[in-house]
């Protein structure tokens, strides 16, 4: 073995590791600045683009400096993910999150702090138990990276209240720098993000431009979405993810598509694991052209070579939108972004805004259920983790989904509950009976022997603890259905001759506090009020870009504190070149002759025109304007250098 690819190798400059793991000779952007300001144990915030590569920002560090470094990822799916990635590299990584039981998590506790892994992931929730900061403070850590950091600014168009308490964690580790990485901030939720981490003086801000100047946005205002979208697809050969907010639609559209002649698969969260896998696996070996998928797909997807990101429905927010659309052409090749619009768009996107804040009694009674349902009595449930279906909880209890969708988004900004996204979690499966009661038991129930038998056989050590329980393998072994399987362990479990977990993949709902009375539940209703109005904006600003006729990735780019120029390329600027494209050569060169002698104002250009030359002549100017050729500053017109020589 090299010894680059060492268990526990420490490289001696940025460089050497990521040739070693990743190949590459060199850094790209601003990584390489990056990493510099980490190395010398200064905090930073690094504003990258989607597909910027944030992640390279942390886990070189981690291979260079000692210790390990801990990462902050709000979404399960992700950490999967980057940790199959690292262990592919070659690189020593693991994830914390709610699917594990107390030994795995101990087990990977001890590596972190014994010297077992270079990179640890954890969840902010998970980061902010006292057993996890017991962990942590016997620990050397090099690096606390947090990914997705506009989540701890209220600003932000993802608030996660977890991420506002990562700083209480810097007591523990006063000379760990702290990183944090976002694709999507504002300079108000960049500030925010430095504030509320207790940045020091000498902390470093690297901004990245959000520019893409190898991905065109463009906007069409449709009546049938479906077939203009055929359209963009026969236009536009490649690859190609397509954003729908529904999931039905996803599928609808997915089966249209296929319909017309275009291969297409759908991904959604109500998928199975292995709908989901098969799903991505399919679109990203291009067995399948185009994926439609809500806004569940994506993250952590590094597939290079999508040519077009369609959104058939508005996002609510023009982070989201900028996220997603910079999907594509992440090989530095030409992609499109096409956002497909109606009014109507716009209205119901308000409605749901309006009936997103459930009242306060609506709000105490989702409350006071998910108690019931989770079997908690008064006072207990901290930190407890419990599977948790949505639908089948509402249809319980006779709510309303979307309602219940809306307070537990609440509870959860309180620091109440929090709902994970879905995780496989393999089958397990404990002995609660000794052999002895286990060897009456079984001659008691002899239809029930064999599996009993098989599974002492096979699953060594269940009499101590638990084990993993290979559902479908065991079911062959014995001859019977995978349901019948479950039906006798399940009988087991009610016996109490075993403690059995099925195999699940929902969402898991943890109580990050202990359950209180209906009447004792605390709720900043102020706090809401301000959120509230913070998502008008935003949501403002997104009906206001799909409306407004200004360059689209001027819109952009300007939402994001950047100034640019027009991008030539969009539908404004091409529907702009049409308007100007008809003006007569004579004016053009009419309006440079009389700005060759001095700057002018535009009324003072038109004097030298007859008044029914005038708007010819603006559209004169707009063209020059547009074209660069005349610079306009102070209400003053100047010709460009360029145009005087």
């Amino acid at each position: 073995m090299h010894p680059a690819h060492e268990p526990g190798h420490r490289f001696s400059t940025p460089e050497e590791a990521l040739k070693a793991h990743w190949g590459y000779d060199a850094f790209r952007g601003i990584q390489k600045d990056v990493i510099t300001t980490v190395l010398n144990g200064q905090d930073g915030l690094a504003l990258m683009p989607t597909g910027g590569g944030k992640s390279l920002c942390y886990q070189v560090p981690a291979l260079v400096k000692p210790g390990v470094c801990i990462v902050i990822s709000p979404l399960i799916a992700l950490m999967k993910d980057q940790v199959h990635n690292l262990k592919e590299r070659g690189i020593r990584a693991a994830a914390l999150y709610s699917g594990l039981n107390r030994r795995e998590q101990e087990a990977i506790y001890d590596r972190a702090q014994f010297g077992g892994l270079e990179l640890l992931y954890l969840s902010p929730e998970r980061l902010l138990t006292e057993w996890a900061r017991i962990r942590i403070q016997q620990t050397e850590v090099s690096l606390l990276a947090v990914d997705e950091a506009h989540c701890i600014s209220q600003w932000g168009h993802d608030f996660r209240p977890a991420y506002r308490q990562i700083a209480e964690i810097r007591e523990f580790l006063p000379e760990t720098p702290v990183l944090a990485l976002t694709a999507t901030a504002t300079p108000k939720v960049a500030d925010d993000i430095c504030h509320q981490l207790n940045f020091g003086l000498n902390s470093v801000r690297h901004q990245m431009s959000f520019a893409r100047d190898n991905l065109t946005y463009a906007m069409r205002e449709v009546d049938d979405k479906a077939t203009k979208l055929v359209q963009a697809l026969n236009a536009i050969p490649g690859s190609a993810v397509v954003y729908a907010r529904n999931r039905g639609r996803t599928r609808s559209l997915a089966i249209e598509l296929t319909r017309r002649g275009i291969s297409a698969t759908h991904y959604h969260a109500g998928l199975t694991l292995e709908e989901r896998d098969a799903a991505q696996q399919a679109w990203l070996k291009d067995e399948v052209r185009v994926v439609v998928a809500t806004n569940a797909f994506g993250m952590g997807i590094d597939k290079p070579d999508v040519r077009l990101v369609c959104h058939v429905d508005l996002p609510d927010t023009l982070e989201a939108y900028f996220q997603e659309a910079g999907r594509g052409g992440r090989d530095g090749k030409q992609a499109y972004s096409l956002l497909l619009f109606q009014q109507s768009d716009a209205s119901l996107l308000q409605r749901q805004l309006d009936a997103s804040s459930p009242q306060p009694d609506e709000l105490k009674r989702v409350y006071h259920k998910l108690g019931n349902y989770c079997n908690l009595a008064l006072g207990a449930g901290e930190g407890a983790a419990y599977d948790f279906d949505l639908v089948a909880f509402a249809k319980t209890y006779d709510l309303e989904p979307l309602n219940v969708a809306n307070a537990l988004r609440i509870l959860q900004m309180e620091g109440l509950v929090y709902v994970t996204d879905a995780v496989f979690r393999p089958a397990m499966i404990c002995m609660l009976a000794s052999k002895e009661e286990l060897y009456d038991y079984c001659l008691r129930n002899p239809k029930l022997d064999k599996l009993v038998q098989t599974i002492l056989r096979t699953h060594h050590g269940s009499f101590q603890q638990f084990v993993y329980l290979k559902e479908r393998e065991l079911s062959h072994y014995l001859g019977m259905t995978t349901f019948d399987l479950k039906g006798q362990l399940s009988l087991l479990q009610r016996q109490k001759i075993i403690d059995y977990r099925p195999q699940g993949e929902l969402p898991q709902l943890i109580w990050t506090v202990a359950r209180v009375p209906r009447e004792h539940l605390a709720v900043d209703w102020k706090s809401l009020r301000e959120r509230q109005e913070i998502k008008q904006a935003r949501l403002k600003a997104a009906i206001k870009y799909a409306t407004t006729q200004t360059c689209r990735r001027v819109q952009l780019l300007g939402y994001f504190g950047e100034e640019a120029e027009p991008c030539g390329r969009c539908d404004v600027c091409i529907e702009d070149k049409k308007k100007t494209k008809d003006v007569p050569e004579r004016y053009i060169l009419k309006v440079k002759s009389v700005l060759q002698r001095q700057p002018l104002e535009p009324a003072d250009v038109l004097e030298a025109f007859q008044e029914r030359h005038h708007d010819a002549v603006l559209g004169a100017i707009a063209y020059l304007l547009r074209e660069g050729q005349l610079t306009e500053s102070g209400g003053v017109l100047t010709l460009s250098e360029t145009e005087k020589a």
